[in-house]
């Protein structure tokens, strides 16, 4: 995990008295909402439909248990009692005054933590596989390089007004689960020939123009990395369109001026960096930064343990859980887990301060002090003894944490929707409830398998739809709430956008129509493991629209 030295905390320390010297400004009344706004959103506040919400940078995702509870004390005593985990591994507070985020921020720094970065036009948090260290499928643990990419990237002065905001996400498993096509630049990191290097995916992103990446370098040594990715800063900085917001991101560039000649242009800026332009990493730093993710002092245990089994046989709620939320771990004897934040009604991502002061105290007991926020809106313990399990589970059950759904149909992404933004069309909270009931049989989840629901209350896109296996997006009908599904996205290493199925459905028809989808996928699947994305992309978008539609 990332540390601050001396000359980080004193950034941030500054930065918390500007901000708080701004915020009394704007409340006496001496700058207005306008004036104020470019400096609030460099400190992560925003404007939302009922309140000032702010954003909290956890760089690729990472907390401990200190951090974890200045979280839940935050949400105690200046929220309303909970927080937001976000799809860029970060966390809102959406009913912080305004007069105390100062404070907020304060408190945050005696952590090692901030909100700089986390709005406006600029490099975005890092985010990354939220299993990185201990997959089985890894090439290597790509947090080094998250962390040095977010050295880098902060307060960069020739990245700090960029055309659009910009996101980076970094993955090392063959399984892509950190959705890097889907970003501005994606980066999943290869072995070849006994080094490492980056294979450089650019121009991916979804919002009202939705766009997978292209593949514009398979592979660039980890020497030069960061060169690279500034000759393709420089490149968007120099030819992005800042006419118009809508065609400002990286992405339209790509799409534009058409994957070969921007590969052209990047390449072009690349050679052309002097001497004096490359950015040449003391080894020493990089042995320094690796030596932050250290993996921990595993004890050597079998692969299998007597207690976990004994536990499944003597609780069958325990042993359907562990069916679900587990993930293979590359030291024999060790998991990692999923604690889904996606209760049957609940608020997808949120977690209440007692929520999170539980999660912290099983991370400091039993998972070497280490938590990972997700990008689907859950939060992983990565590091668990087989043996320890049960006394795991049984604190997140009393804890109402062990929901056994992790990437089931009721495992979805949900943005806040029209409940909280002032951008969005339509609620999407309320829908996502609404389906959660339909399949809330953990027997019948388990029956559907895998498959993710993605909703968005508007186009741009927050609750990911685009790259939902089923995606929902709602819209505004002349004052009325309707929403559009799609079929067939995903954002693994296989990324595609989703497709309209076909016309905007009601509120009330939503719930039915996916039951609809699911019973259609169920009858065409060839075995029960046959998964929905695999059973839509070998029959096609046709039967499922003809069972939808066909009462019309």
């Amino acid at each position: 995990m990332y540390r601050y030295d001396q000359f980080d905390a004193q950034i941030v320390k500054d930065r918390v008295s500007q901000f708080r010297s701004q915020v009394e400004r704007r409340l006496s009344g001496d700058i207005l909402e306008d004036e104020f706004k470019p400096l609030r959103l460099q400190n992560g506040v925003y404007l939302q439909l009922h309140a000032y919400m702010l954003r909290i940078a956890i760089p690729y995702g990472q907390l401990d248990s200190n951090k974890m509870r200045k979280l839940a004390v935050i949400a105690r005593d200046y929220d309303r009692g909970y927080g937001h985990m976000t799809t860029r591994q970060n966390i809102q507070f959406n009913w912080v005054a305004l007069k105390d985020i100062p404070d907020v921020l304060e408190q945050l720094a005696e952590v090692d933590m901030h909100a700089i970065q986390t709005s406006g036009n600029c490099i975005r948090n890092t985010t990354s596989d939220h299993f990185a260290g201990a997959a089985v499928d890894e090439v290597m643990d790509p947090r080094p390089w998250c962390e040095i990419i977010r050295q880098w990237s902060t307060f960069h002065p020739e990245f700090a007004f960029l055309p659009r905001k910009f996101k980076v996400a970094v993955t090392a498993a063959e399984h892509d689960r950190a959705a890097i096509r889907v970003h501005d630049i994606g980066l999943h990191m290869r072995e070849r020939d006994g080094k490492v290097g980056f294979e450089v995916h650019v121009g991916g992103g979804q919002g009202r123009t939705p766009v997978i990446a292209t593949l514009v370098n398979d592979f660039v040594p980890e020497a030069d990395l960061l060169d690279y990715l500034e000759a393709i800063m420089r490149v968007y900085n120099r030819f992005g369109r800042r006419d118009n917001k809508y065609k400002a991101r990286i992405k339209i560039l790509v799409t534009e001026t058409g994957a070969e000649e921007f590969t052209r242009l990047v390449e072009e800026e690349f050679a052309a960096q002097r001497d004096a332009e490359k950015i040449t990493l003391p080894q020493a730093e990089i042995d320094r930064i690796h030596a932050y993710f250290t993996p921990p002092a595993f004890a050597d245990k079998p692969a299998t343990s007597e207690a976990f089994e004994r536990a499944k046989i003597a609780d069958p709620a325990f042993a359907n859980w562990a069916a679900v939320n587990l993930h293979p771990h590359k030291v024999d004897g060790y998991t990692s887990v999923t604690i889904s934040l996606k209760p049957i009604g609940g608020l997808a991502g949120d977690a209440t301060d007692s929520q999170m002061m539980v999660m912290a105290h099983l991370a400091e007991t039993y998972g070497f002090d280490d938590l990972r926020v997700t990008h689907a809106q859950n939060v992983v313990l990565p590091h668990i003894a087989l043996d320890d399990l049960y006394e795991v589970y049984r604190e997140l059950d009393a804890a109402g944490l062990a929901t056994p759904n992790e990437s089931l149909i009721t495992d979805m992404i949900v943005c806040p929707g029209l409940d909280y933004c002032n951008l969005a069309n339509a609620r999407s909270i309320p829908v996502g409830q609404e389906i959660q009931k339909v399949f809330a049989d953990p027997a019948y989840q388990r029956d559907i398998g895998k498959l993710h629901i993605n909703i968005s209350g508007c186009i741009n896109a927050c609750g990911h739809h685009h790259v939902g296996h089923i995606g929902i997006l709602g819209v505004d009908r002349k004052g009325e709430e309707f929403y559009q599904i799609s079929l067939g996205g995903r954002a693994d290493e296989k990324a595609a956008i989703g497709d309209i199925m076909g016309k905007a459905l009601r509120f009330e028809e939503v719930p039915g129509a996916i039951k609809t989808i699911i019973d259609t996928y169920r009858d065409l699947r060839t075995a029960q493991d046959e998964k929905f994305i695999d059973t839509l992309t070998r029959v096609g978008h046709e039967p499922f629209k003809e069972a939808v539609y066909a009462a019309d």
